[in-house]
């Protein structure tokens, strides 16, 4: 006999294999969430060949941890033919999202990026109330950064009402709606005032009053348990050895700054003997190698296309400084700085970055912050970092990092997010 499914999560999101922080935050809450009561955890997410057509940058399959069993990860495929020359991939998220809503079960439906997760739940949840079944549903939206900083933020600049209006009204239309940093929330409610001040609407008020910050949760166990022999077969395997070497490991887009990373750290005289491993992949991996060719440093820069999950906190915890020297552009800001805190947690060098974003909500004081855009100061930083601190310093930077990323444990993280839930909504209501 089938088990009767008494509590259900649906995350809609981008996820696995996509690179990037919040497909690993919804992992994240899809595991804890298995620990809070709900037998039922889904993730419903785009078909494999539908990303791979639209040039994200994908971590290769075989590097993907399995998640826990009670997990199920769904990707809907398309409704309708060619005669559709556009929404047939929504089309298939929305359709399944009306069934799971449409069975009884409560559900809590959480989307992380407004546009066009949320505004699937949105439609879906709409729908499922006309069908006359009983519909149990919470809904929580996560505004990750670029919702804002691209979508939202371009509409306005562009005058294009309609499109601003429409990510913000279905923003507000969720129950529960949360920014991963006070900088994100920042950005909302200025964008959204913009919007009232040319149209005479109200969203910002209602962003300020509504909006609440919820930081990514982070597996803080997957950085601080670690096997320093496993350490070492990770480190042959790449030809690297222990403090010998300089990491950048995110997502590789000329806003992330690596182009000014190659040029500081081929001036850094102190990095001579260390190697720079750019880990990562991305739009803009062609011109950063090109970059690279160019360098006076060319035969010590290490490009690295296959890191996976497993692989990450090995390669954090062994190199002598990790630099994320991310700038703000118009298509993306750091709104938080997930591989930072990954990198704290891991410990190894210091972290040296940008006051970029909400990138310092992240840090603290815990990290070496330069000026954007200034390939002299990474140079200057890195000198220091790189070969220019004791043992007893290198343990202070790296214990008052941990400390301060322990605040984004996942389960934490989680139990303050689902505490805004209304009373229907929680475990036990």
């Amino acid at each position: 006999m089938t088990q009767k499914i008494r509590r259900r999560l649906v995350i809609v999101v981008r996820a696995d294999p996509v690179i990037c922080g919040h497909s690993g935050e919804a992992r994240n809450l899809a595991e804890v969430a298995l620990t809070r009561g709900f037998d039922d955890v889904r993730i419903v997410t785009w078909p494999l060949d539908r990303l791979e057509e639209t040039g994200l940058p994908l971590k290769p399959l075989d590097t993907v941890l399995p998640y826990s069993a009670g997990i199920t990860v769904e990707r809907p495929g398309p409704v309708g033919g060619y005669k559709i020359p556009d929404g047939r991939y929504l089309a298939g998220m929305v359709g399944r999202l009306v069934e799971l809503f449409t069975d009884g079960v409560p559900t809590v439906a959480m989307s992380l990026y407004l546009h066009p997760h949320t505004t699937a739940v949105a439609d879906a949840l709409r729908i499922a109330r006309t069908t006359g079944l009983p519909v149990n549903v919470t809904t929580i939206a996560e505004a990750v950064g670029s919702d804002i900083t691209d979508v939202v933020r371009s509409a306005v600049d562009h005058g294009e009402f309609g499109a601003a209006a429409a990510v913000l009204s279905t923003y507000l239309s969720q129950d529960v709606c949360v920014a991963v940093s006070r900088y994100t929330k920042e950005v909302i409610v200025a964008s959204a005032a913009e919007l009232d001040a040319v149209y005479g609407t109200s969203f910002a008020a209602q962003c300020e009053a509504r909006v609440r910050i919820s930081y990514p949760a982070i597996d803080t166990s997957a950085y601080l348990v670690r096997d320093d022999s496993e350490t070492d077969r990770v480190l042959a395997a790449r030809d690297l050895a222990r403090g010998r070497y300089v990491l950048y490991l995110s997502r590789l887009q000329r806003a992330k700054g690596v182009d000014d990373l190659i040029r500081g750290f081929a001036a850094a005289e102190s990095c001579a003997d260390q190697t720079l491993v750019i880990a990562g992949r991305g739009p803009d991996l062609p011109y950063f190698r090109e970059v690279a060719a160019r360098s006076a440093a060319r035969d010590r820069i290490v490009f690295l296309e296959d890191v996976g999950d497993d692989e990450k906190a090995h390669l954090m915890a062994a190199c002598s400084a990790y630099a994320l020297p991310s700038r703000p552009a118009p298509e993306f800001t750091e709104t938080f700085g997930i591989a930072l805190v990954e990198k704290m947690l891991a410990g190894g060098g210091p972290v040296i970055t940008c006051d970029t974003g909400g990138i310092l909500e992240a840090v603290g004081d815990t990290a070496v912050v330069v000026p954007h855009g200034d390939p002299s100061a990474l140079t200057v930083a890195l000198n220091v970092c790189a070969a220019g601190l004791d043992d007893a310093d290198r343990e202070w930077w790296e214990h008052r990092a941990r400390e301060h990323a322990m605040q984004f444990d996942r389960v934490e993280v989680f139990d303050r997010l689902f505490a805004l839930l209304p009373d229907r909504a929680r475990v036990g209501a």
